[in-house]
């Protein structure tokens, strides 16, 4: 299993041994992340009309110990959230990403 980050370029370029925290992060006290199956729908939702975006894939077996958990969200949805740092070597892949439209599709 992956998880995804989607953030502005110009913020991942600023990472050093962990990934930054996006304003939305910082607001709700934990590390926001999306599975597969949900990450179309994150960029949609939360990014229609963006550029300049990133996509970090991440491998969970990589995050520190007992920071991941699943929580409801969108429609009771789980999706996964991280309580602490995220550190850069758990990021396996990273992405542009094409501005993001209302038919964005990854791949």
């Amino acid at each position: 299993m992956r998880l995804y980050k989607i953030l502005p370029a110009v913020l991942w370029a600023t990472a050093d041994a962990t990934v930054p925290w996006a304003p939305v992060d910082v607001a709700d006290g934990f590390f926001h992340l999306s599975d597969e199956g949900q990450v179309e729908e994150t960029a949609r939702k939360h990014f229609l009309g963006q550029r300049d975006l990133v996509l970090l894939i991440l491998d969970p077996a990589l995050l520190h110990a007992g920071t991941l958990r699943w929580e409801p969200s969108r429609g009771g949805a789980l999706f996964p959230h991280v309580y602490g740092e995220v550190p850069r070597a758990a990021v396996v892949e990273e992405r542009p990403l094409p501005p993001i439209e209302a038919t964005f599709r990854l791949g």
